[in-house]
């Protein structure tokens, strides 16, 4: 696994929002330490799938995972662990482990998410 020290932007299409994360540091571990709360936080070490994401695109490197959360199939279709995802480009990731039924329910409810759909007309405004 390669490092250069480059900082690459991560963006999470579930919250519409986006981090840096340095090349030598997990997605997930640079995501939260910036505070930043998008992808669901297990036990960081590849053993428990609660951050199961999708890779959309961008170039990134793995460490090893649990193959009770994540099949060889859906690691080669994108489909891998934040605790355990390198980025070596900008990534554009969605989550999709157990968790994300509480993020999105987090997103509806959330009064700036609704504001900013209404705004770009996609949806009514909330009354």
């Amino acid at each position: 696994m390669s490092s250069t020290g480059a900082q690459y932007r991560i963006e999470l299409v579930n919250t519409k929002d986006s981090f840096t994360c340095r090349d030598d540091v997990d997605v997930l571990r640079g995501m939260e330490r910036l505070n930043y709360r998008g992808i669901p936080v297990g036990c960081r070490g590849g053993g428990c799938g609660v951050c199961k994401v999708t890779v959309l695109s961008g170039d990134y490197e793995t460490k090893k995972m649990s193959r009770a959360y994540v099949s060889e199939e859906e690691e080669q279709a994108g489909t891998v662990l934040a605790c355990r995802l390198y980025a070596r480009s900008d990534l554009k990731l969605e989550v999709v482990g157990g968790l994300k039924k509480c993020l999105d329910k987090k997103m509806a409810k959330s009064p700036f998410l609704a504001q900013a759909t209404a705004a770009a007309g996609s949806a009514p405004p909330l009354t």
